[in-house]
Parts: structure tokens; sequence; C-alpha cells
């Protein structure tokens, strides 16, 4: 039978009271020249050891109970636990078992402080990127109105320029507030989707429409990956469904490569169907693909603000799918090119 450290320590503890109190009792009875009773000895020896063994075992218990007892208390406040612990059997490896908690303990609150340092850095990021990304629309519309100010409003060639490139920084800034308010009501679930059932393909061919002047001013063929005749019906929220296509389509677009081509393909997943939107562009680092549907993020910030955007598409775009209870992925390969594949269910 395995001995607590705390049943250890009285037995020892007891043992040497007790052998102390025997050879004391001996030179005792020899000094008064009386006869040595060994039964007499021995009975007293043993029952001085019992007294002495259980009132060191209930100190030493009570007294390791104390400490522990606060180390317990932390631990279960922290865990926002309203139940105050029991008092444990120290002879079941308590001491063993309160290290392990501690340790325990130590490794979720570390994991908790790394979670919170992390989110204070996308915090501080997002804060950043939504200053810079406002602050440039508006200085560009503040340096337009003082130039017309200060006399370029009495030249017709002039002030008509500088007022056309007013109306467009206006315009990147009500985008900018339109896909946050768009981001806000998703991450916070107060958007209700309009769910109805469509053509999938048909919606896709629409966006390929009205993007083809676009992609024809880089060089960029826009193609689905075979002829679809047949109607692939989904229901979903159309006008979310739409605005995940254009913001797809659209950056394929934007960063991709001149001459180069986009993809669209529609994969059957028995009861879902599987939609992919590919580019044979530069592609994207591995290391930025865990972070591309970030809000804000980018992997190249200095290109990604030249080509335009609130740097807000895909972080919507994955709000959007995950609103529907589906699931949208990146995988990419630089120099080859980008795939975004997404799942809807099919009506």
């Amino acid at each position: 039978m395995k001995l607590s450290d705390p049943t250890k320590l009285s037995l020892t503890i007891g043992i040497v009271i007790s052998l102390l109190f025997v050879v004391f009792e001996i030179s005792t009875y020899q000094a008064a020249g009386h006869t040595i009773k060994w039964y007499f000895i021995a009975g007293g020896g043993l029952f001085f050891f019992a007294v002495i063994f259980f009132i060191i075992r209930y100190s030493v218990e009570n007294f390791i109970y104390e400490k522990i007892r606060v180390i317990y208390k932390t631990i279960h406040r922290f865990k926002k636990s309203s139940q105050d612990p029991k008092k444990p059997t120290l002879g079941q490896d308590t001491i063993e078992k309160v290290n392990q908690e501690v340790m325990r303990w130590q490794k979720d609150t570390h994991q908790q402080i790394e979670d919170l340092k992390q989110r204070a850095q996308y915090r501080r990021e997002f804060i950043g990127n939504v200053s810079h990304e406002l602050k440039t629309p508006i200085f560009n519309v503040q340096g337009y109105i003082l130039t017309l100010l200060d006399g370029a409003v009495d030249d017709p060639k002039i002030n008509r320029q500088y007022l056309e490139r007013t109306e467009a920084s206006v315009n990147r800034l009500i985008n900018i507030v339109e896909d946050l308010e768009d981001i806000s009501q998703l991450e916070s679930g107060a958007l209700r989707l309009k769910e109805e059932k469509f053509d999938v393909v048909e919606l896709a061919k629409e966006i390929e429409d009205q993007l083809e002047m676009k992609a024809q001013k880089r060089g960029i063929k826009l193609y689905f990956r075979k002829k679809y005749d047949k109607s692939i019906i989904v229901k979903a929220d159309h006008h979310r469904i739409r605005q995940v296509f254009t913001n797809l389509i659209d950056n394929s677009i934007k960063y991709g490569r001149d001459t180069g081509s986009t993809k669209i393909s529609f994969f059957d997943m028995h009861d879902h169907i599987l939609c992919e939107v590919t580019d044979d562009g530069p592609g994207i680092p591995e290391d930025a693909l865990p972070r591309v549907f970030e809000r804000f993020y980018r992997t190249d910030k200095a290109r990604s603000r030249e080509k335009g955007g609130t740097g807000l598409g895909l972080a919507i775009v994955k709000h959007i799918i995950e609103a529907h209870n589906q699931t949208i992925n990146v995988r990419s390969k630089e120099g080859i090119g980008t795939t975004f594949a997404f799942t809807l269910r099919k009506a």
C-alpha cells in the first residue's frame, strides 16, 4: 500500500517519540531500582505512539489543507466556479493532484492570455486599417475642394475634373461604410437572409457579363469550365450570393495577371453544389493563406490599394457563406494561381 507523505511523516515522528518514551521509562525504572515490566512499557509505548501519530497526522493534514485550500479557491474563482472545494483526502496523492490542477490551470490561463493578445493585435490592425482607408479618400476630397476654392473653380477644364475626382472619393467612402455595415450585421447575426430558389449558373453568367468589359481592359478572359445548358437550382439569399460571385470574380480581375484568365466551375456534391472561381494570377504566399478572409488584410498592401477596393470583400464573402451554414476555402500556389471554392445547398 502506497503511503502519502503526511502519513510517512506522522509515522516517523510517532516512532521516534515512542522510542524516546520507552527509553525514558526504562531509565526511570532502573534508576528507581524497580523490576522492568516489559509488557507494561511496550503497552505504554504503543499507546503513546498511537496518540502521537494521530495528533501529528491531524495537525499536518490541517496545515497542508489550509495551504492548498487557498490554491484551490484561487483556481476555482478564476474558473468562475461557485462551489467551495471540498476538503481533500491527503492519503490519495492529493499533493500530486493539486500540482496537476495548478499546471492545467496555468496552461489554460496561458492560452487565454495568448488569445487575448492575438485579438488585441487584430483590433489594433483593424483600427489602423479603418483609419487609413477612411483618411485617404477624405484627404483627397479635402485637397480637391481646397484647390477649387483657391481659384480652380473658375477654370472649366479643371473644375469638372476635380469634381469628378471628388465624386469618386466620396463613392469610395460610401463603399467602405456600406461594407463595414455589412460586416457588422453579419458578425452580430442581425442580418436576416432572404432565402429563395434560383439558378446559380444563370446568376454567375450575369456577373460574368457585367464584369466582361473590366476584364477586357486587362486582356483577361472570363469563361466557364464547361458549357452549362442545364440549370442548377439552389436555395440561398440571391442578393448575397450575387455579392459573393461579384467579389470573387472582381478580385480575380484586379489581382490576376494581364492577358490571363478566370474560370468559373460547378461540381455536383449530392445535396450541395461546389462553386469555384479560379485565376492564373501570381498566387498568394502560403503563410498568408490563413489570413486572406480577415478584414482589411492584404498580402501586398501597396499594390492592393492601387487596385482599389475596401479590403473587406473577402471577409464579407466568408460571413455570407457561413451565414448560409456552408463553407468556403482558398487554395493557391505562387506563380500558378488561386482558387476560391464555396458550397451551396441544392433546392
